[in-house]
């Protein structure tokens, strides 16, 4: 599989040029408006004097960064603010691999593409865990897997593209793993506030040196074009505090910093904003979900029941997730999805789809009526 060109891009520019209309639900842009409070605070930072349009702390504004360590039960001296989750991953990934010895990054099958292609560009050998049949990571089969040579382990929970949540148990034995294996957890929550069932479990949670967790505001504010995510390090007065200090070092020296006016709204925004917005979201979600699935039941699919996240992984019946049959559903039923084999070997044989559109119920009818 080439995990070295991500095949999103591909997908869409074929829906595109379709010539019929077709319901997008290749990648993961919310749909929903973003916190009133968040506009409010960009507007406001618009207004400010000059002197506040000049460089920010290169590892993130001071108020941002005590509101995320405030809010994940952390010293503000482990957080950077990144571009996105995207950057805080690469940094975790690197400075793990920097840090501890082995070669070696371990991913869960199926796998967001974007991690094999940071792993390969450290120069890492990557390793698979194929996920159990109900879509979680067993962490029996994680030690199978991981040896001396494992520098990094790397999971999503709630997961792309597989849905599930990992519950705590889980990511308690996944640190112990990375602890006994001189080794680090990267865990990215980045859909934290999609959890449907309370299942979700941070990796925080577990107090260790070998743990990093990332994340963002791009989905459960809606702003995946804002770029402002963060990543939560082990102690700075721990055995690992070097992790800290060469993702600090890495991020200044690619990025300088990130943007000042839209962390100030961010900011803004997580002070201001009701807990009833996440909850609506949550609520738009479940009913799409169910939607979706029973389209599914109809047309005699094999899915995993999401527990979080927005995407649903679906087999069906003689119809491989090939990208040629992704092309075949654009134009004969009029859905885009993404190709099972983009995502690994484990389920290449199944479809992903992003439910972020206002049009699940007619995507859900067109495909119960194309393969019922």
């Amino acid at each position: 599989m080439d995990y070295e060109t991500p095949q999103f891009f591909r997908v869409m520019q074929y829906a595109r040029r379709a010539e019929r209309d077709v319901v997008d639900m290749v990648s993961g842009n919310p749909d929903w408006e973003p916190p009133q409070a968040l506009r409010e605070g960009l507007t406001s930072y618009a207004q400010a004097d000059s002197s506040e349009f000049q460089y920010p702390p290169s590892i993130g504004l001071t108020d941002l960064r005590d509101e995320i360590a405030s809010r994940r039960g952390v010293k503000r001296n482990q957080v950077i603010v990144t571009n996105g989750a995207g950057e805080a991953n690469h940094l975790a990934m690197s400075a793990g691999f920097e840090q501890f010895p082995g070669s070696e990054i371990v991913l869960v099958d199926p796998v967001y593409p974007y991690y094999v292609g940071r792993a390969q560009l450290l120069g890492a050998d990557v390793s698979f865990v194929p996920a159990a049949d109900d879509g979680h990571v067993a962490p029996d089969h994680v030690a199978e897997v991981i040896s001396d040579e494992t520098a990094v382990i790397v999971v999503n929970t709630p997961n792309n593209p597989l849905g599930v949540t990992y519950p705590a148990s889980t990511m308690e034995a996944l640190v112990g793993l990375a602890e006994s294996h001189d080794a680090v957890l990267v865990s990215d929550e980045v859909y934290d506030h999609f959890d449907y069932g309370g299942n979700f479990s941070s990796a925080l949670h577990v107090d260790s040196p070998n743990r990093i967790v990332t994340n963002s505001f791009s989905k459960s504010m809606a702003i995946t074009g804002w770029r402002v995510g963060y990543a939560v390090f082990p102690e700075r007065d721990g055995p690992t505090a070097a992790l800290f200090e060469r993702a600090r070092t890495q991020h200044m020296l690619t990025n300088v910093t990130g943007s000042r006016p839209v962390q100030q709204a961010v900011y803004h925004a997580l002070q201001e904003t009701e807990p009833t917005y996440y909850q609506d979201t949550r609520d738009r979600l479940t009913r799409r979900i169910k939607m979706f699935t029973t389209a599914l039941d109809a047309a005699g699919a094999a899915y995993t029941k999401p527990e979080g996240g927005f995407y649903v992984l679906a087999r069906f019946p003689g119809f491989p997730g090939t990208m040629e049959n992704v092309e075949t559903l654009i134009d004969d039923a009029g859905v885009a999805g993404m190709p099972g084999e983009a995502f690994g070997e484990s389920r290449a044989d199944w479809l992903r789809f992003a439910l972020v559109t206002p049009r699940v119920e007619t995507a859900a009818e067109r495909l119960a009526a194309y393969f019922g």
